[in-house]
């Protein structure tokens, strides 16, 4: 056996990374007794197990995780992402009984404790808008917010080019791939064209206004910036300050 299988790794870290609920959910399912090592209840926070042993978890945990609800909203330009940050409005304080899309299908029906521990998974900047997912459920976090994440972001993105003529097309290879950020270089990115002035953007990262500063870095103002789509999920007709649950049956 190599020493990686002999390892031990901390409970809840084991339990993340088998993709079961994210640390935070992991500590609180420990507590309460909810989890099995091996078939026996571990409930000691901090313990550690080998990557052989069996970790599950019991049914209430299951059904406790169910009942978390994932919200997509059309984040309006204004609104911060997170926490709210010099003066401006958190994109929670858009979800109410009111601003619910009129055209929701899912069968959740709104109540206050569902805003309880609602976090985003990923940012839009205060100048952007569009699809913002607000989430209870620490897996579709750590799905879509996790360093390696494989989930593609997909943006509409208005433009200015700031030079006279042309914009070139060797810089719109270069938005394609070559550019690099904080000294790191960025991953392959699907750049193109939709009108004379509308880049689409298709990313698998999300730095901090990466957009902005890779059009910068060619000589293009952004104009505005929408985010249509993380996944497989589209923003779809979904009006802008209104929300909706994410369905059953869609998965990002």
């Amino acid at each position: 056996m190599n020493d990686k299988m002999n390892a031990t790794l901390r409970l809840s870290k084991r339990m993340s990374e088998l993709g079961l609920c994210s640390r935070r959910e992991a500590d609180e399912w420990i507590a309460r007794g909810w989890v099995r090592v091996d078939g026996k209840v571990v409930s000691e926070l901090g313990s550690k197990v080998l990557p052989s042993q069996k970790v599950t978890v019991d049914r209430q945990a299951s059904a406790e995780q169910s009942k978390r609800v994932t919200i997509l909203i059309n984040k309006p330009v204004g609104y911060v992402s997170g926490q709210a940050e010099d003066g401006h409005t958190p994109a929670i304080a858009l979800v109410n009984a009111d601003t619910r899309w009129k055209e929701d299908k899912a069968d959740e029906r709104f109540h206050p404790t569902q805003l309880r521990s609602l976090v985003p998974a990923g940012r839009l900047d205060i100048d952007s808008v569009g699809l913002l997912v607000l989430t209870q459920d620490g897996r579709v976090a750590k799905h879509l917010i996790a360093q390696d994440s494989e989930i593609e972001k997909e943006y509409l993105v208005r433009v200015k080019y700031l030079q006279p003529g042309k914009f070139p097309e060797e810089k719109l290879k270069l938005l394609n791939h070559g550019l690099s950020l904080d000294g790191k270089k960025l991953q392959h990115a699907r750049v193109q064209w939709q009108n004379d002035d509308q880049l689409r953007f298709v990313l698998k990262e999300g730095k901090k206004r990466q957009i902005r500063r890779m059009c910068e870095a060619v000589g293009l103002k952004v104009v505005g910036l929408k985010r249509v789509r993380i996944g497989k999920v589209l923003l779809g007709n979904l009006p802008p300050g209104q929300w909706r649950y994410l369905r059953q049956d869609e998965k990002f």
